[in-house]
């Protein structure tokens, strides 16, 4: 797997652990990129983006948007990925809390 690959595996798992102790588990994507960038992930809001659609896709959260900004909700599948309960392809696996 290149690079590319692991990073977008690693930014999916973070921003569902973002959206996992958000208020309401919702977070629009300027305060995702901002959270991403803090836990060393360098992305473009437009990567953010990208991720929040594929995101969607797999049922892992919904997405609405407002205006330039793409609200995002953490579903119930999404929560079980986030807290390694359950695998989905494509996001990386969290590591045993200890």
């Amino acid at each position: 797997m290149n690079y590319a690959a692991h990073f977008s595996e690693h930014l999916r798992l973070a921003i569902l652990k973002v959206l996992n102790t958000a208020p309401a588990c919702r977070a629009n994507s300027s305060i995702l990129h901002s959270a991403v960038d803090e836990l060393g992930l360098t992305a473009t809001r437009d990567q953010v983006k990208t991720e929040l659609a594929w995101l969607a896709e797999q049922r892992l959260l919904t997405n609405v948007a407002a205006g330039d900004l793409v609200v995002a909700t953490l579903t119930e599948r999404g929560c079980d990925v986030a807290d390694g309960r359950t695998v989905t392809p494509g996001v990386r696996r969290p590591t045993p809390r200890g």
